[in-house]
């Protein structure tokens, strides 16, 4: 269970603008060592800004007398008009293991969309890729800017129609409207020694449909 951070670290010195924030503190308990048996720290900063862009940093610190290792995802489902709409810019030439061949490694070789008839189904993982990627949704006329920084990976997954039926927490037609497009860590896993801390962002702001990766302006003052 998270609780409220009553201890929150400082803003970084160069985070500027107005914005609205919630600190969140999950701990290893005796029901997550079952699963995981690590002692751990997690904080979580949800940041929202007055443009309504979406800031999400995390910190892992190693609480444990041994140290571990962990990948991450963030695991962000994002609401689109229709899958078949989107194209996925920034992830051209960039190779990526697939999940749904044992994890073979193929190369990008465009624009990523949703349109193949021969096994729609998306689950990817591209490695180190750049610190954007752009989700464009034609039908929308709208683009999510996805920006992130210690998560060099990005996974990319959307179920398709009979995915989605056999999952019970899933509608039938919903892999419509949805996609994931996460920052993550999975190649090479964050290694943490006894006190280290490991930290993580992921920012998420919405543009005129016409902005494209090529475009994106990578000034990191303010994250």
């Amino acid at each position: 269970m998270w609780t409220i951070d009553d201890n929150p670290p400082p803003p970084p010195s160069n985070d500027s603008g107005p914005k609205s924030f919630v600190d969140l503190l999950l701990k290893s308990s005796e029901a997550v060592v079952k699963y995981w048996p690590h002692s751990f720290e997690f904080r979580l900063r949800v940041s929202l800004t007055t443009d309504g862009g979406l800031t999400l940093t995390s910190r892992v610190r190693n609480t444990n007398d041994k140290p571990f290792s962990f990948s991450f995802s963030y695991h962000t489902y994002l609401l689109v008009s229709d899958i078949s709409e989107i194209r996925i810019e920034g992830l051209e030439t960039l190779d990526y293991l697939d999940n749904l061949s044992n994890k073979e490694r193929f190369t990008e070789q465009g624009a990523l969309t949703f349109e193949s008839e021969v096994n729609p189904v998306v689950d990817r993982v591209y490695l180190s890729s750049t610190d954007a990627i752009s989700v464009i949704d034609h039908q929308k006329r709208r683009t999510c800017v996805i920006r992130k920084k210690g998560l060099p990976d990005v996974a990319v997954w959307n179920p398709w129609d009979k995915k989605s039926k056999s999952m019970v927490d899933f509608g039938n037609q919903e892999y419509k409207q949805m996609l994931c497009a996460d920052g993550a860590v999975v190649e090479k896993p964050v290694n943490l020694k006894p006190g280290e801390e490991w930290n993580g962002k992921i920012q998420f702001t919405l543009v005129p449909s016409s902005f494209c990766t090529d475009g994106l302006n990578l000034d990191k003052r303010g994250f």
